[in-house]
């Protein structure tokens, strides 16, 4: 899973999950675009990555936006000269409420920054992908994609909406040796849990056999491998990170 010479971008990677994918892809030989809204978060993950001597640089971005996303990745196409890897994680998991109680400002929010933020992204580098005849996109989906879980309804479809993309989009472009897959995990240790009801943690948790919330490290072990060389027979798929958690 040797990633020297090649240059990843990871959105959301200024903490949790994220931050876990950038470093474990620096570890394995990449230089890598942090982006993340939060500048200052940001440029601590890519000191870090300098710090294990490769190359690093960090870009205020909001996935949200076209603009903000397609300048962020021309900035990546100047300083490094192509693309081999994006890992979409930029996520939030939005206010865990019933439907009776969620506005439609809930909806717009998660939606917004979970699924339009993936479709531009991915937009953003599938050029430079089909031109240099290869590419690596992984999205970080999750278990409530597949099951659905309650007081989550924004998040969970905009998840449901990512595995859908993933699969569409890796058949699109199997002609130009690019590989599209996703992760799913189950319940993480990182800051998107503290605006979480502990209600809704519980329910998680409850129903991973492991018994344990999983760590950011042990999604981005994961990444590693559909972000390498090794996933060359491996397209469309959604990979489970979730500690046996498969009811469907």
């Amino acid at each position: 899973m040797n990633l020297t010479g090649k240059i990843a971008i990871v959105t959301g990677a200024g903490q949790g999950i994220g931050k876990a994918i950038a470093l474990r892809l620096a570890d394995a030989g990449a230089d890598v675009a942090i982006m993340d809204l939060n500048l200052a978060s940001a440029e601590k993950v890519a000191d870090e990555i300098e710090n294990l001597g490769r190359k690093a640089i960090p870009i205020p971005t909001d996935v949200r936006y076209a603009d903000d996303v397609n300048a962020a990745v021309d900035k990546v196409r100047t300083e490094f000269g192509r693309v081999d890897i994006l890992v979409n994680n930029a996520g939030i998991a939005g206010r865990t409420l019933p439907l009776t109680e969620l506005e439609e400002s809930d909806w717009n929010s998660v939606i917004g920054v979970n699924l339009t933020g993936v479709f531009l992204c991915c937009k953003a580098v599938i050029d430079t992908m089909i031109a240099q005849d290869y590419g690596r996109i992984v999205n970080i989906a999750s278990i409530s994609g597949k099951e659905g879980n309650p007081t989550m309804i924004p998040y969970s479809v905009s998840k449901a909406g990512v595995i859908c993309l993933t699969k569409a989009l890796a058949k699109e472009v199997t002609d130009y040796n690019i590989r599209v897959n996703a992760v799913s995990p189950a319940v993480i240790e990182t800051p998107i849990m503290e605006g979480m009801a502990q209600s809704t943690i519980d329910y998680m948790v409850g129903k991973i056999p492991l018994g344990r919330i999983g760590k950011p490290e042990e999604v981005a072990a994961v990444v590693n491998f559909l972000a390498s060389d090794e996933v060359s027979f491996v397209t469309g798929q959604c990979y489970d990170v979730s500690g046996g958690r498969a009811t469907y």
